[in-house]
């Protein structure tokens, strides 16, 4: 039998994790505690909204027919029944549903630039919610899941499975992460985030056809652009970004000293001055206004999720704003933007 236990020679890029080592027991509790807290206060909640359209949250690739209903104006001539339409005379269309067993990966930006919140949350709480209770749901139908984690650069990638187990795992190598981040940080500079990075890496990691979920703020080096748009030519690819209101707006607090947390840049600044302040909220919309049209030109559905808002209902809206595109035929189209739940 192999010795899983035994170290590696020498590091591996893009090592696969392995399951959480008995020292690592007070890590596990609180991965536990918060996966419990997830499925009582949340999960248990969407189990009743959702109703079982968790599905449309993820599409398979193979095809049930379901229904047969009359032709309408928009529908793909490919899908006439011809033989139910010779028989009534009137055109009929089959209506397929998505097989719904098929893999899901996370694409996870754990950046210095995600450890950031100007509430309560941060932006890393909200990704490792997010993606617990998706991958708990997902996991409890049968369907796999995976992920790739980013910090400096793609250093973990945890194969696909399915069970409770496993989005335990999932779960303690974001909390495992988020206590990295918190301690204390030296002097010296870490580097921008190269979004293109996680992108490739997911593109040679993810063969077959999935549903991928990029979870990050999008602060990146530029670049990233085109290795989105070929993972969405392979994968259906939902955008989740992550964002805090402060980032929109400063108020006036005075004289403050920003810092970069993936450069270390610091900066003072008079965010009393109402020219200040109007600058930086111009700037911070033309760039919320690109990042949407990128988005939408590379052909992503898009989530956003912010600190200050309601999991349970930035779910359910997804869930319904995705079942609506399900519905629409080859021909029809739906902004690839969806509005922020808050």
């Amino acid at each position: 039998m192999k010795n899983w236990w035994r170290k590696s020679p020498k590091p591996i890029p893009h090592a696969v994790s392995n399951p959480a080592r008995p020292e690592e027991a007070t890590q596990t509790a609180g991965a536990e505690h918060v996966l419990r807290r997830l499925e009582w206060s949340v999960i248990r909640r969407l189990d009743g909204l959702l109703q079982g359209d968790y599905r449309t949250l993820m599409r398979g690739a193979g095809l049930d027919l379901a229904d047969l209903r009359e032709y309408q104006h928009h529908d793909d001539v490919r899908h006439i029944d011809w033989n139910v339409t010779a028989r009534t005379n009137i055109p009929h269309v089959r209506v397929f549903t998505e097989d719904r067993e098929m893999a899901a990966w996370f694409l996870l930006d754990l950046s210095p630039s995600v450890d950031f919140g100007s509430g309560l949350q941060r932006k890393h709480h909200v990704s490792a919610e997010f993606v617990t209770v998706l991958a708990r749901i997902l996991t409890r139908h049968g369907n796999r899941v995976g992920a790739l984690l980013y910090g400096t650069g793609v250093d973990t990638v945890i194969p696909a499975r399915a069970g409770r187990r496993h989005v335990l795992h999932l779960l303690h190598q974001m909390l495992d992460r988020e206590a990295a981040a918190e301690q204390p940080k030296g002097q010296s500079a870490a580097s921008a985030t190269r979004l293109d990075d996680l992108l490739r890496a997911g593109a040679n990691v993810v063969k077959r056809r999935s549903t991928v979920f990029v979870v990050s703020d999008f602060i990146s080096e530029p670049g990233w652009e085109k290795p989105l748009a070929q993972l969405a030519t392979r994968h259906e690819v939902v955008a989740v970004r992550l964002l805090d209101p402060l980032e929109l707006n400063l108020p006036d607090l005075g004289l403050l000293t920003l810092r970069d947390a993936e450069t270390g840049e610091q900066l003072l600044v008079d965010t009393h001055n109402p020219g200040f302040r109007k600058r930086f909220a111009a700037i911070a919309a033309q760039r919320e206004a690109d990042l949407r049209a990128t988005l939408a030109r590379v052909g992503v559905d898009t989530l956003e999720l912010s600190t200050d808002g309601n999991l349970v209902d930035a779910v359910v809206r997804f869930s319904e704003l995705r079942k609506q595109r399900t519905r629409l035929s080859a021909g029809a189209s739906l902004p690839r933007h969806l509005n922020r739940a808050a």
